[in-house]
């Protein structure tokens, strides 16, 4: 059963009792301290420091406070845990992180408290440019990297007043951020953003509503393949409901989606309003909470995402293969399930050995990006430097060039050896366009109207479906394949999800596993559709990037990903549908 309790203030509360959801909300809004955030006899108090800060490159021409929480017992002998809090503080913090850390209750910590930035006018007839809504209400990793790269660098230049230095842990274990309002989905986004820094969030009256995008935020709780995350909501009854949305119902709506998604996370609901006054009350046994079992490593939960659960197999998580490359494309697997996948700008394209071994296959492959095998055997690969489609014999290395004049970008090559391209300009440098080509060679373009940027291309596992990924929109076209390889029936049907940071969903390379399901590398990760056209779950990539995928291994089972400089590998339960395989009708979908 999941318990939403307000503070008590020896007032008559209505208790509600819905199914296992026991619900109490209370008819006041005074919620008194406790002990804990009231200054102990006895207890150290710990050392406030503050500092100016102007010297961001991700937010050019700010200036902002810090002030710097240094707890007495901090010995500069280990990197101390690190909470930041968003609006230069709050909640009694400081006070609250003295009890606490003198009980033993939370890890000795230092608290970094950051302010909004502001950019100054240059006169005073000037209005300056406030900074808040940008920084704490868009989505995106800017202020992650904002605090990581440019705050805690400034922050561990401090020393305490008897001269020892200042150092944050970098385990993102160790780090907790918290705010109000739009300071909370900033704490919030941080963490959703990089788990591997912060994993520890305090969110109260959290503004999870549509200003600059966060009222995505329970929808992508939900799809997303859950983080290493711990979470404490806050929020009453009377908060905001205003033209963006209603902070009481989207912050349940949050809590619902942690639930279904399986974070371990703990709210707190009131009658309160847009106010900090629960939240100060509540926040010792939020920090209690949030630091529980430290420093044992906070741990993603199970989601209930059935989709999740039908293609990721529990404890199997992504594997390194390669590395120190400059840009890997083209991963494809051949009969055997061996992969191969190309470095661009070395030119260079390697082969995974059956024991995992990488070894360098061509030393020059003009440059090649998108690749497949045919039902003959061969590497069929789009040759960028010469504006070519390829064809190499891999036991002999030998390659023929099978089409010429053609800027193509990727391409699926289909049972009977015909092949599907995709060319994201023409010549005249307007875009784009997909050309078929027959197993002997000759091309004929078969659609050159409304795409802004074809890119990636597979097709379904029946062979009767075309898709075509659209990089400069949010769309997966979908067609009708004819047996002479026309082209019908064109439709904008997979709708996928767009970061904060971009304008498209950058949609690239894309494979079907066996029922059905198509996986696109876009820049969120791993978008997976069902055959209706909807993203049901997305799956991060180890480092944040991946341009194209393929299906590898002796059962197909195994997800090979192009990920920039790198190529990371994940076994699932399900098998990739292969083009130079006899088409599969999968089952048809629950719509």
């Amino acid at each position: 059963m999941v318990s939403i309790t307000g503070m008590i203030n020896n007032s008559c509360c209505l208790a509600l009792l819905c199914g296992s959801l026991a619900i109490t909300v209370f008819a006041q809004t005074d919620y008194p301290l406790t002990e804990d955030s009231k200054p102990q006899a006895g207890v150290q108090q710990g050392e406030l420091q503050k500092f100016t800060f102007d010297q961001s490159n991700i937010f050019p021409g700010t200036t902002r406070e810090v002030s710097v929480y240094l707890p007495r017992q901090y010995d500069a002998t280990t990197p101390a845990c690190v909470y930041v809090g968003q609006d230069g503080g709050g909640f009694n913090a400081t006070t609250v992180f003295d009890n606490l850390i003198a009980r033993k209750e939370i890890p000795v910590l230092i608290g970094v408290f950051i302010k909004p930035g502001v950019v100054k006018a240059a006169d005073t007839n000037s209005l300056d440019r406030f900074n808040r809504s940008l920084e704490y209400d868009g989505l995106g990793p800017d202020y992650a990297r904002f605090v990581l790269t440019e705050i805690f660098p400034a922050v561990e230049k401090l020393k305490t007043a008897d001269g020892r230095t200042v150092r944050l842990s970098t385990n993102g274990n160790d780090r907790c951020i918290g705010g109000a309002s739009s300071g909370a989905i900033c704490a919030f986004t941080a963490v959703w953003e990089r788990p591997d820094a912060f994993s520890r969030v305090f969110s109260s009256i959290g503004t999870y509503v549509g200003l600059r995008g966060g009222n995505d935020y329970p929808t992508l709780v939900r799809k997303f393949e859950p983080k290493p995350i711990r979470v404490f909501l806050q929020d009453g009854t009377n908060d905001l409901n205003i033209y963006a949305g209603d902070w009481w119902m989207v912050n349940q709506e949050m809590e619902r989606a942690f639930t279904f998604a399986g974070y371990e996370h703990e709210h707190v609901w009131g009658s309160g309003g847009h106010d900090g006054k629960q939240a100060t009350a509540i926040f010792p046994d939020a920090m209690r909470f949030l630091w529980k079992g430290w420093p044992e490593t906070v741990k993603a939960g199970e989601s209930k995402n059935p989709f999740l659960h039908d293609i990721l197999i529990p404890g199997e998580d992504w594997q390194i293969v390669s590395s120190g490359h400059r840009f890997t494309e083209g991963p494809a697997a051949n009969a055997q399930g061996e992969v191969f996948f190309s470095d661009i700008p070395t030119s260079k394209t390697f082969r995974v050995t059956p024991d995992g071994k990488v070894e360098e296959f061509l030393a020059d492959s003009k440059k090649a990006n998108g690749a497949a095998f045919g039902p003959d055997g061969k590497l069929h690969m789009i040759a960028t430097a010469s504006n070519q489609v390829v064809v190499c014999d891999t036991a002999t290395k030998a390659t023929v060039v099978l089409v010429t004049d053609i800027q193509g970008n990727d391409l699926v090559v289909r049972r009977d050896g015909s092949m599907f391209v995709t060319e994201p300009f023409s010549r005249d440098m307007k875009p784009g366009n997909v050309w078929f080509i027959s197993a002997s060679g000759e091309k004929r373009l078969v659609d050159s109207t409304g795409l802004k940027f074809p890119n990636g291309i597979t097709l379904s596992p029946d062979q009767s479906l075309l898709y075509v990924a659209d990089a400069r929109s949010h769309w997966v076209y979908s067609y009708q394949v004819l047996s002479d390889g026309t082209l019908t029936n064109k439709q904008r049907y997979f709708h996928l999800h767009v970061p904060d940071t971009a304008d498209d969903s950058g949609a690239d390379g894309m494979r079907c596993d066996r029922d059905g399901r198509l996986y696109v590398a876009t820049r969120m990760g791993i978008q997976v559709c069902d055959q209706a056209g909807r993203v049901n779950c997305i799956l991060p990539t180890p480092n944040g990037r991946v341009s194209n995928l393929t299906f590898g291994g002796e059962k197909f089972d195994t997800l090979f990903c192009t990920c920039g400089d790198k190529v990371f590998k994940r076994r699932l339960k399900v098998s990739g549908a292969m083009s130079f395989a006899a088409p599969i009708k999968p089952t048809a979908p629950r719509l």
